[in-house]
């Protein structure tokens, strides 16, 4: 008997992969957490029955939530990363020597557990000694921060449960405070592809656009998510995602990456018609 697991991208489109063996499975205060072995994405998060990450394609996730804003300001010396319990934002941050503090929020402390034990992929640089775990509602968390960071990661799961206050314009201006003066703040910004999805997008940037003077989109192709088309917002305070980039000195920085590079950083910001039009609505 074959196992089988099936993430429901919209109500007709549906992404399956096939399972060697379920590793783990746990119903935590906050959601259901299973994570599986499988031969062609490797280990793999789910979250609520919702695929989270995957062993074979995370790295792209991760390095261009984590590096566009870097090579933009690689000066950045506090982040505070909301979401993101896996640790793989976490693993690529670290790679910076200049930074000095990693604050990590997490809602549901079972996936940071979880991830320690299964995802050693991610989860290896948790340990760093300038990473402080703090186990909160990201919103509830940030409320009581002014002009703390430097730099803002919303590493957060689809915009419903949990995750659902890390959507709404009320999230993006707490963050907008909790900014210094030159901050930068980048969210995971779903799928523009699916009619489904497409308000969360446009809703997104609509709320991040009133509360920040620069505020744009850039985009990537993830296989193991929805369409494979994703989008990360990028906001500041001060910071132009191209104008301010300097690619050498960021490259004189010689960090390791398999996805992200400063060529490829310039196109991300190159979007299609179909996504300008969405996010002009």
């Amino acid at each position: 008997m074959e196992l089988w697991y099936t993430d429901q991208h919209t109500d007709d489109v549906r992404f399956s992969m096939k399972a060697s063996v379920q590793v783990a499975s746990k119903k935590s205060a906050v959601q259901q957490i299973d994570i599986l072995d499988t031969p062609a994405y490797g280990r793999v998060l789910v979250l609520d029955g919702g695929l989270m990450t995957t062993e074979k394609d995370e790295f792209i996730y991760h390095e261009m939530i984590t590096h566009v804003p870097m090579a933009v300001n690689p000066n950045v010396r506090n982040v505070l990363v909301i979401g993101g319990g896996d640790g793989g934002t976490v693993r690529e941050l670290v790679k910076y020597r200049k930074i000095e503090s990693i604050d990590l929020v997490e809602v549901d402390k079972d996936v940071v557990l979880l991830a320690k034990k299964y995802l050693p992929f991610t989860s290896s640089k948790l340990k760093d000694k300038r990473v402080s775990v703090w186990f909160e509602e990201g919103l509830r968390y940030v409320r009581g921060k002014k002009a703390e960071y430097d730099l803002i990661i919303v590493d957060s799961s689809d915009p419903y449960g949990p995750a659902e206050g890390l959507f709404t314009r009320e999230f993006y201006g707490t963050c907008f405070k909790a900014l210094r003066d030159d901050g930068i703040l980048i969210n995971q910004h779903e799928s523009p592809f699916y009619h489904a999805h497409q308000r969360s997008v446009r809703d997104a940037h609509r709320h991040i656009a009133v509360e920040f003077p620069v505020s744009t989109v850039y985009q990537c192709h993830i296989p193991s998510y929805p369409s494979g088309h994703w989008l990360f917002g990028f906001a500041s305070k001060k910071y132009h995602p191209i104008d301010d980039l300097d690619a050498a000195r960021w490259n004189k920085l010689s960090i390791s990456t398999r996805y992200y590079n400063t060529d490829l950083h310039r196109g991300a910001f190159a979007l299609p018609n179909y996504v300008k039009e969405l996010l002009n609505q």
